[in-house]
C-alpha cells in the first residue's frame, strides 16, 4: 500500500525548507507568503535495520524498501478557504493523503517574519484547522444540498445511503461552522464509514512537526511543550525538527558526513526517518518482507491484517486466490542465520486465512486464481 503525507502550516514556518531538507527535492523556499504555488512531491524510502540485516543474509540481486510521498501545500493563511492568498485550490491537494503533517513554527528569529507577527503554536494551529473546519464545511454544505434528489432516487441503495448521510452530515455542518473539527464530533466508526467518499481533511490523522532552533535540540523550549500538551489532548503525534540543520545535513555528500554533523549536533535522528517512523505509528501501519534470491522487499500493511489481506498488498491476484503462507519473523532469521537453519528449527509455519500478520514477519504467499 502507498502511503502519503501531506505538509501544511502558515506562511514562513519552514515547511518547503523542511521538505527539501528531507526528500532532496528543491521546494522554492523564500522568506515572504506564497513563494510555493505547486504542490511538490517527494518520494522517499522508510529507512529500516531489519530490511538491511535481512539483505546480507539472503544476499538477493536487489533490495526494495517501502517507500513514503511527502506533498507540500502551498502556505494558508487566515482566509484560505475563501480564496485569501492562495485559496482552497492547495486545500483539494490535502484531501488525497493518508494524513497530515501539520510545520508549526516553535523556534524566535527576528530576520523571518511571521504572517501574525508573533510566534504563538497554538494560535499557528487554531489558523489551520479553521481553514481545514472551513473547507470541509463547503464540501457537507454541497453533499447535502444533493441529498434532496438522492433521497427520493428510485435506486433503493441511493436512497438508502442518502438516509443514513442526511443526519451525519447535519451535525458536522453545526460543528464546523463553529471550527471545530470532524474527527471531534463524536462520530461513530460506522458514521465515519458513511461518509469515507467525502474525504474530509479534518478526519485525518495529524503529525505536528515542530520547527526549532539549534539550542532547542538538547532541551526543549516551552513552545514545542505547549503543542505536545495540545497533541496529547488529541491524540495526534509530535517531533521535532531543526529545519535550519536538516537543510545543512541534505547537503552533505557522503552517510558519513551526514552521520558524523548529526552527531555533533546532538540529533539522534534524521527528521526523515523521525517523519516516516512517526508516520507509520500514527497510521497503525507495519512492515513484512519477502525474501529470496531476486530481491528482497519490505511491505506496508494496516496493524491486525490478516493474511490474505496482506498478501493483497503485494497484488489482488495474492489476496483473492490466497491459498497459505509460509511464514517466520526476522528476529528467528537473525538469531539462526539463514531460511534453512530457521526451517531445521521449526521455526517456520504455515499458516492459513485467519493468521495476523505480525511487524517483522518474512512471508511466502501461496495462491491459485
Amino acid at each position: 500500500m502507498s502511503i502519503n503525507c501531506g505538509i501544511v502550516g502558515l506562511p514562513n514556518v519552514g515547511k518547503s525548507t523542511i521538505f527539501s531538507a528531507i526528500t532532496a527535492a528543491k521546494a522554492e523556499a523564500a522568506n515572504y507568503p506564497f513563494c510555493t504555488i505547486d504542490p511538490n512531491v517527494g518520494v522517499v524510502t522508510v529507512a529500516d535495520k531489519r530490511l538491511d540485516k535481512i539483505s546480507e543474509l539472503v544476499k538477493p540481486q536487489k533490495t526494495l524498501p517501502t517507500v513514503v510521498e511527502f506533498v507540500d501545500i502551498a502556505g494558508l493563511v487566515a482566509g484560505a478557504s475563501k480564496g485569501e492568498g492562495l485559496g482552497n485550490q492547495f486545500l483539494g491537494h490535502i484531501r488525497s493523503v493518508n494524513a497530515i503533517v501539520h510545520v508549526v513554527r516553535c523556534f524566535e528569529d527576528p530576520n523571518i517574519t511571521h504572517v501574525s507577527g508573533r510566534i504563538d503554536p497554538l494560535d499557528d494551529i487554531g489558523i489551520i484547522n479553521m481553514e481545514l473546519a472551513l473547507a470541509d464545511l463547503e464540501v457537507v454544505e454541497k453533499r447535502l444540498n444533493s441529498m434532496g434528489k438522492q433521497l427520493k432516487s428510485q435506486d433503493k441503495a441511493i436512497a438508502t445511503k442518502a438516509r443514513i448521510q442526511v443526519p451525519i452530515l447535519e451535525k458536522l455542518k453545526v460543528e464546523l461552522a463553529e471550527g471545530n473539527l470532524a474527527k471531534n464530533c463524536d462520530l461513530d466508526d460506522e458514521e465515519v464509514e458513511a461518509i469515507e467518499d467525502l474525504n474530509l481533511i479534518t478526519l485525518k490523522k495529524v503529525l505536528y512537526a515542530c520547527n526549532i532552533d539549534e539550542d532547542s535540540i538538547t532541551e526543549e523550549n516551552e513552545h514545542v511543550k505547549v503543542v505536545r500538551e495540545l497533541a496529547a489532548g488529541e491524540g495526534n503525534g509530535v517531533i521535532t525538527i531543526c529545519g535550519k540543520l536538516e537543510s545543512e545535513i541534505s547537503a552533505l555528500e557522503s552517510k558519513e558526513e551526514k552521520e558524523e554533523f548529526m552527531e555533533a549536533a546532538g540529533i539522534e535522528e534524521s527528521g526523515l526517518d523521525q517523519l516516516t517512523h512517526a508516520a507509520y505509528k500514527l497510521l497503525g501501519l507495519r512492515t513484512y518482507f519477502t525474501a529470496g534470491e531476486k530481491e528482497v522487499r519490505a511491505w506496508t500493511f494496516k496493524a491486525g491484517s490478516k493474511a490474505p489481506q496482506a498478501a493483497g498488498v503485494i497484488h489482488s491476484d495474492f489476496e483473492r486466490g490466497f491459498i497459505r503462507a509460509e511464514v517466520f519473523n526476522c528476529k528467528d532469521l537473525f538469531e539462526l542465520g539463514s531460511e534453512a537453519r530457521v526451517k531445521e528449527a521449526g521455526k517456520l509455519r504455515v499458516e492459513g486465512k485467519e493468521y495476523v500478520v505480525q511487524d517483522g514477519d518474512i512471508m511466502h504467499f501461496r495462491f491459485n486464481v
